[in-house]
């Protein structure tokens, strides 16, 4: 194989990224399903935020208010597991939320298909070559900078942030504690949608790099195509393989009534028609045996054989084939064509070396290779 065959020079196709998600290999992003988590955490707590709010407080207020039989039955522990029951529903909630949202948006991400795989331990991240490669190689330096990047973007945008609500960071101490956690709880949720905006940034910005990545990975060269390629259509012995097997069932079906045949006419490739003439049986030809493909190559197989006179006319072979159904007569409008076949057939019979006549099809009966009326 030369080196230009070798090089994965194509995109991938349908077939490859398919395999590709079965084993795995799928569009994903951790910064997409980071900006996704803090996204729909600030929404959770924007909106959840009184709920939240009121827990704290009453945990809080619970926790710290003692009366003279709390100090003579002094018990940490029953107080902090009140505390933890007032806040953890609405913690747990936000757990869930997150969790759900970072699953779903690499879900997306991986075209809807959950490779359990992936989830497993993969031993060769403990290979220390590998680890080396990872630590020091272009792949490293690149991650470096996009950590350095993120990084600074989110610290300035938190620097932004502390600017503009200073002067309320400074007040909280001089507050209620109602009013501590009320504007402690607004500033929060604020930081949190700031942070969420710039990793959606982030995020709109490793989307394609993840995409070009994969793409690149899955690139394929002239000889994949061509593999690919016969994989689908399957390769000449196989289909020759299959051709053969077809055509020995059909001759199986055919046998019987070929032995009976007095003429086949023909396509000749696509349709195979077989009749015979018998007074006394029917009163017009009639039709045995017909088939298109490799039904009617083992027609002309046998006919062959059995010395059965095959004859190539091809707008008989059509018109006989879509109006005559086997083991019916031939339609009243094809009788003349036919009788001239027939008296063509005899005249072999009888040792003659007769010159096969012109065959004329009635307009309305005239078909192409797709069953259509045709004038042709």
């Amino acid at each position: 194989m030369s080196e230009s065959e070798g090089e994965k020079k194509h995109a991938p196709s349908q077939k490859r990224k398919r395999e590709a998600a079965q084993k795995g290999d799928v569009l994903r992003s951790k910064d997409l399903s980071t900006a996704v988590a803090a996204l729909a955490g600030a929404a959770w707590l924007a909106m959840a935020g009184p709920w939240m709010l009121a827990k704290l407080t009453e945990g809080l207020t619970s926790g710290l208010t003692f009366s003279k039989g709390d100090i003579d039955d002094f018990t940490p522990g029953k107080r902090l597991l009140e505390l933890t029951l007032a806040v953890a529903p609405p913690v747990l909630v936000l757990g869930v939320l997150v969790l759900v949202a970072a699953v779903a948006s690499q879900l997306g991400f991986g075209e809807g298909r959950w490779v359990g795989g992936n989830a497993g331990p993969k031993w060769s991240r403990i290979n220390p070559m590998n680890g080396l490669k990872r630590m020091f190689g272009m792949q490293a330096l690149v991650e470096l900078g996009k950590s350095m990047a993120k990084a600074g973007l989110l610290g300035a945008i938190t620097w932004y942030w502390a600017r503009a609500h200073w002067d309320l960071i400074r007040g909280l101490p001089n507050l209620s504690l109602h009013g501590k956690l009320a504007e402690g709880w607004d500033a929060l949720t604020s930081l949190l949608f700031a942070l969420s905006a710039g990793l959606v940034v982030i995020a709109l910005i490793d989307f394609p790099i993840q995409l070009i990545r994969r793409l690149g990975r899955l690139k394929m060269s002239d000889q994949d195509m061509r593999d690919e390629h016969k994989e689908q259509e399957g390769s000449p012995e196989k289909k020759a393989a299959i051709r053969n097997k077809q055509r020995q069932l059909a001759r199986g079906g055919v046998a019987k009534a070929m032995r009976e045949a007095q003429f086949v006419v023909t396509n000749p490739t696509h349709f195979s028609v077989a009749m015979a003439y018998d007074p006394e049986k029917a009163s017009a030809p009639i039709v045995l045996a017909k088939g298109r493909g490799e039904k009617a190559l083992a027609i002309r197989e046998l006919a062959a054989e059995l010395e059965v006179p095959c004859l190539e006319i091809p707008a008989l072979a059509r018109s006989v084939y879509f109006t005559t159904r086997e083991n019916q007569v031939i339609r009243e409008e094809l009788y003349g064509a036919v009788a001239s076949v027939l008296a063509f057939v005899f005249a072999l019979r009888r040792g003659e070396k007769p010159h096969l006549p012109a065959i004329e099809v009635p307009v309305a009966l005239r078909f192409d290779a797709d069953g259509k009326l045709s004038v042709a």
